[in-house]
Parts: C-alpha cells; structure tokens; sequence
C-alpha cells in the first residue's frame, strides 16, 4: 500500500468538498482561487463540477496544469434514468455527450456517471439498469473517441430509488460487463460502500483493470443528512485504511479524490482550514 505520510502527490481535491456542487454554498471561491490553494498545499490534482466550468473548460484545465497538477476527473454526467432525468432521451443523450465533451476540453481522464433512479411507473431496478446500460452504450464511443473514460459509481443503498440503481460495486461490475467496451470501469466512494463487507472479494476477483477513481470522507455515526453530512476523514466509522488496501490490491495507483458534503460543517469554514485539514488527515489516516 503506498505511504502518503509524506507525500500529497496522489491527492486530489473534489470541490464539492467547499461547496462547489451547491447553490449559495461554500465560500464561492473561484476556480483561479481553488487552483493556486491546492497547488500551494502540494495538491496533485482537482476534480470540478459541471457548473462551475461553464465555457471555460480549456482554459481551467490548463491552468491546473500550469500550477504542476492534474485535472483528475470530471463530476458529473446527468442522470441516466429515474425520476431525476431532465427531458426526453434525445435531450439526455446531448447533456451526456457534452459532458463528455466537457472532460475532454478540460484534459479530465475520467467523467463519472451515477446511475439515476428507479424508472417511473416501475418496481425494482431491472428496467432502470436496462436504460441505463442502454444510454452508456450509445456514448461510450464517442467517449472513446475524445480519450474519456467513465467512471460509473455505486451509491449507498439509501439513494435506491431517486438516485441510483446501482448500489454495489458487484452491481456496477455486472453492468460494466453487460456493457462490455474498453472504456467503462467503476469509482469506489467510501461513502457509499465502507459497509459492504464483500468489498475487498469483489474487488479481488473481479475489478483489476476496471478501477477508474477512488472517493474519500467518511461515514458519521450520527449522520444528520444523508445527502449533506458526510464526515471529514477520521469523523467517522470507515476503515480508510482497509478501504484503501482492498481499492489498491486490486491494482488501483490512482488520485484519491477527498469528496465532502457537508453543509453543517465543513462548507461554513474558510476554505484554507478545510484544505489544511484534508491534508493533514490524507497524510495520517487514509
């Protein structure tokens, strides 16, 4: 397992964790700002949000680069299915595709992809994970083709239903198989899968190759929200280390992307404090 105790080079800062996924949240730091703070810190890298990038796709992602770090990934594609898709399907293929388009323009290797709910007018989750391998096949190409992979993340089962479909890594692994093409894998969140104790077998067995990024924080015992209270690592009861350990047997060497949702908490405080402190608990718990 690597030592990061003195090494933030496979950092990498998702900017939900000031906010940045949210309207009216955080401290609304610029991405100018977000870069130089990180690049300071000895960041290796940034994963930003949709919204914040706008038509500015190349111009941040070179200036991530020109402070010595990478953009590591792209969040995120609009849901695949569900009661939270926005229009019909020609309206969600083009969003789908300019994300990807989005990612390219930014130099981001990987767009991640949650799933989306459960199908309206269906029961279980058959049908939605029928339209979802659906719409990942017909972009996947074009996703090739602009040197994107996709990334597509389990969520914690409290999500099934509005959120996603997919609520195990073995799930996100069967549908990476029904898809079957070269460029879809799977993100690992803590958040969502430090219960499942078939985790470290799973990913053994069946995720070598297929590991596209790897999602730090921690699960609060006393979760107040389950959308907005995620904890800091180290505030909560994941093993990080284990995590870690079963993520990288099974061949993973990526960024460690720390993704805070935490409007009660972290995303009141000045954003150097809450760098500082992912820092501090990167090189001494995770």
């Amino acid at each position: 397992m690597r030592d990061f105790s003195a090494d933030t080079s496979a950092l990498a800062l998702n900017t939900a964790t000031l906010g940045h996924n949210v309207d009216g949240q955080g401290a609304g730091w610029s991405p100018e700002q977000v870069i130089d703070a990180c690049a300071a810190r000895g960041f290796g890298g940034l994963v930003f949000w949709r919204r914040e990038i706008g038509d500015r796709a190349v111009e941040i992602g070179e200036r991530v680069r020109a402070a010595g770090m990478t953009v590591a990934g792209l969040c995120r594609a609009p849901f695949l299915a569900g009661p939270l898709v926005c229009g019909d399907d020609a309206a969600i293929m083009a969003e789908f595709r300019a994300a990807i388009d989005m990612a390219a323009a930014l130099g981001a290797p990987v767009l991640t992809l949650v799933s989306g709910g459960v199908e309206p007018g269906s029961k279980g989750t058959r049908d939605s994970r029928m339209r979802l391998a659906d719409r990942i096949a017909r972009a996947a190409d074009h996703a090739a083709g602009c040197g994107v992979a996709l990334a597509l993340e389990p969520l914690h089962p409290v999500y099934g239903g509005d959120r996603t479909c997919v609520m195990t890594v073995a799930e996100a692994l069967d549908l990476c198989d029904a898809v079957a093409v070269p460029n879809l894998g799977i993100a690992v969140d803590v958040y969502h899968c430090w219960w499942d104790s078939t985790l470290p077998q799973v990913l053994a067995d069946r995720a070598r190759g297929r590991i596209l990024g790897y999602h730090l924080c921690d699960w609060r015992a006393d979760t107040r929200d389950v959308l907005l209270d995620r904890g800091m690592m180290g505030d909560g009861v994941a093993d990080l280390k284990a995590l870690r350990r079963a993520v990288e047997a099974a061949g993973y060497a990526g960024p460690c992307e720390v993704e805070v949702f935490s409007a009660a908490d972290w995303w009141r405080r000045p954003p150097g404090e809450v760098l500082d402190t992912v820092v501090e608990r990167f090189r001494t718990l995770c």
